[in-house]
């Protein structure tokens, strides 16, 4: 699995009919300590992921190796959002949570 940051979205009306209703992402790959390693991949979506998230994917033989992309032709799926990277002793990343933070620039 390889950590990566969704960058942004692919649509092609014109596909192979099993890709059909599948979302596909752009990814950024990333290093642990979450900078960017300079890869960009289109990769199938199966967990609703949205555009700045960071995600969980994997390539090869793996990709299809979900219940969704069991007879799909995807070399590269995202398998989960995450919440939380801890590297070297440090949160490197936390989701932030929308409903919990308070609007703090004074507008209405």
């Amino acid at each position: 699995m390889e950590l990566a940051r969704v960058e942004g979205v692919v649509v092609a009306t014109a596909k192979v009919d099993r890709l059909h209703g599948q979302k596909l992402l752009v990814i950024d790959l990333l290093r642990a300590d979450l900078t960017p390693a300079g890869t960009q991949i289109v990769a199938v979506d199966t967990v609703g992921a949205g555009v700045g998230e960071v995600v969980l994917a994997v390539r090869g033989s793996s990709a299809r190796q979900t219940d969704k992309t069991a007879h799909l032709p995807t070399d590269t799926t995202i398998v989960a959002i995450v919440d939380e990277v801890v590297y070297r002793g440090r949160c490197v990343y936390r989701k932030r949570d929308p409903e919990k933070e308070s609007d703090v620039s004074g507008q209405d």
